[in-house]
C-alpha cells in the first residue's frame, strides 16, 4: 500500500505476516533509506534474516514456504485459521501433504527456523497450528479428495513409509493402480517402527494410512521384494513402474574394543522390538550413545521400560546436537542425563556380558577419561541402507541408491527412488517431498 505521491510503503501490522514478500514486490524497495527506519516493521525486518538474504528482482515465496521441502503454503493456512475458516485451511494443507497429522507431531519444522517474524516477538508456531487443525479433521470426518480419470497402468511402491506412502498417495490421485509392499507386519516403515509411541501415537498414524488405502491403494504387509537384479522381475507381476523407498533400516554398529559381548544392543532394532511386541529386557542402568533422534526416542523408551538411571552420550555439543532440541528438552525434563562431547572408548565387560563404558571428554577438557557402569548398551549412532533388495541397481560408496537428483530415476529402466535409501537417514518431511517428486517422475515417465 502507497501513501499518496511519496511512494513511501505503508504496512498495516495488524494484517502483516512479517513473510517479506509484499516488501520485495514493492517499488518502493528501490528508495533504500526506507530499509532503515528502525522504528517501523520493514525496518526491524531489515535488520533481521532479510539481512541474510540477497535480493533479487524475484518476488520470492514466503520465507516459510521456501523453507519447506514441499513448499506447504503455511502463510495461507494460518490466515484461514486466524478467520476460523478451518475446514478451508485442512484443504490448503492436504493439497500438497498426505501424512499432516502425522507432520503436526514429528516435523522438524524448518518453516518455523526460517520465519521472519521471530524478529518481531518470536516464530509462528506452525507445526502445531498444523497438528490442531488436523484434529479438528477428525472430529468433523475426512475430507474427500477426486484423483483424475484412471488408467490402466500398474505403479508398484516397495516400502509403506513416509516416502512410499505419498508416492502411493500422489500416484492414486493421478489415476494409477498402486500396490505397495511392506516387508514389515505393520504399515509407515520408519513411522511405525521407529519412532516411538508417545511421540507419534498409532491411531494418528493408522488414521493417515487409512485416508490413502480409500484412494484405492493396495498395501500388503510382510511382503519384502526384491528386484533381484533387473526390471522383468516387476514386469512379469503387471507393474509398469517402481517407486524404491526402502529406506535405512539398518543400524551402524560402535567399532571398538569390546564390541562384541553381549548386552549390547543397537538404536533401531531396540525400538523396532518395542513396537513390534517382542519382549525388551534392559535392566535399571542404560547407557545410549549417539545424539540423533534415535538416541532420544531409545533413551526416553528406556525409561518407559522401567529403567532408574539412563544416560545418553553424543559427541556434539548441546547446540550442534542434530537431535530435535524440543526433543532433547523433554529428555531433560524426564530426568534423562546427557553428557556432551564425550566419544566412547572401549566397552567393558565381565563373563562375557557388557557391564560398561569408557569415555573420553573432548572440548575444552580433551583427553581426559571415565568409565560408566551399565545394565545394558545401545548403540545409536547411524543407520544405513540394506543392500539385499537393490541387486542390479548402481549404488554409491555408502550403500544408498545412486537416483537423478531432479527426477529420482535409477540406474535400472522404470524404477525410481526417494527417501532414506538414496539421501540415507533424514527428515519425515524430506521424505515426504521425495515421495512427491518421484510420483511426477512416474506420471511423465509412463504418459
Amino acid at each position: 500500500m502507497f501513501e499518496g505521491r511519496t511512494q513511501k510503503p505503508v504496512i498495516q501490522s495488524d494484517r502483516c505476516h512479517s513473510c517479506d514478500v509484499c516488501i520485495r514486490g514493492c517499488p518502493a524497495e528501490f528508495i533504500p533509506e526506507y530499509r532503515r527506519e528502525e522504528k517501523s516493521l520493514r525496518g526491524v525486518l531489515y535488520g533481521g534474516k532479510l539481512l541474510e538474504k540477497p535480493l533479487t528482482g524475484k518476488v520470492p515465496l514466503p520465507p516459510c514456504q521456501q523453507a519447506c521441502p514441499i513448499h506447504q503454503d503455511a502463510r495461507g493456512y494460518v490466515t484461514l485459521i486466524t478467520k476460523g475458516r478451518f475446514k478451508e485451511a485442512l484443504e490448503t494443507i492436504r493439497e500438497v501433504n498426505p501424512l499432516p497429522a502425522v507432520c503436526g507431531f514429528v516435523c522438524h519444522h524448518p518453516c518455523e527456523e526460517a520465519c521472519l517474524r521471530e524478529g518481531v516477538d518470536h516464530p509462528i508456531p506452525i507445526r502445531l497450528l498444523k497438528r490442531f487443525i488436523t484434529e479438528y479433521g477428525r472430529s468433523g470426518g475426512r475430507i474427500g479428495r477426486k484423483g483424475l480419470k484412471k488408467r490402466h497402468e500398474k505403479v508398484l511402491v516397495i516400502g509403506s513409509g513416509p516416502a512410499g506412502l505419498t508416492a502411493g498417495n500422489d500416484l492414486s490421485l493421478l489415476g494409477f493402480e498402486v500396490t505397495i509392499f511392506e516387508a514389515l507386519p505393520v504399515l509407515g516403515g520408519m513411522l511405525a517402527v521407529g519412532i516411538p509411541e508417545f511421540r507419534l501415537p498409532r491411531e494418528i498414524l493408522k488414521s493417515e494410512i487409512d485416508g490413502i488405502r480409500e484412494l484405492g491403494v493396495t498395501m500388503k504387509t510382510r511382503h519384502p521384494f526384491y528386484l533381484d537384479g533387473g526390471y522383468k522381475s516387476f514386469r512379469k507381476l503387471g507393474f509398469r513402474a517402481v517407486f524404491l523407498s526402502i529406506g535405512a533400516q539398518s543400524s551402524l554398529r560402535l567399532n571398538i574394543e569390546g564390541r562384541h559381548l553381549k548386552g549390547i544392543h543397537s538404536g533401531l532394532e531396540f525400538l523396532r522390538d518395542i513396537h513390534t511386541g517382542r519382549e525388551v529386557s534392559i535392566g535399571e542402568r542404560v547407557i545410549v550413545v549417539g545424539g540423533g533422534n534415535v538416541a532420544v526416542d531409545v533413551s526416553r523408551s528406556a525409561e518407559r521400560l522401567g529403567a532408574k538411571e539412563v544416560r545418553m552420550f553424543c559427541l556434539e555439543s548441546r547446540k550442534d546436537i542434530p537431535a530435535i532440541h524440543e526433543e532433547v528438552e523433554e529428555a531433560n525434563r524426564e530426568g534423562i542425563e546427557i553428557y556432551f562431547q564425550v566419544s566412547p572408548l572401549r566397552i567393558i565387560g565381565k563373563g562375557g556380558k557388557a557391564t560398561g563404558m569408557e569415555f573420553m571428554r573432548m572440548g575444552s577438557k580433551k583427553g581426559s577419561t571415565f568409565v560408566l557402569f551399565a545394565d545394558t548398551i545401545i548403540a545409536a549412532i547411524g543407520q544405513r541402507v540394506d543392500r539385499k533388495a537393490l541387486k542390479g541397481l548402481d549404488l554409491n560408496r555408502d550403500g544408498t541408491v545412486q537416483a537423478d537428483p531432479e527426477t529420482g530415476e535409477t540406474s535400472m529402466k522404470g524404477v525410481f527412488a526417494g527417501g532414506d535409501v538414496v539421501t540415507g537417514p533424514g527428515w519425515v518431511i524430506d521424505a515426504i517431498a521425495a515421495g512427491k517428486k518421484g510420483a511426477d517422475s512416474i506420471y511423465r515417465y509412463l504418459t
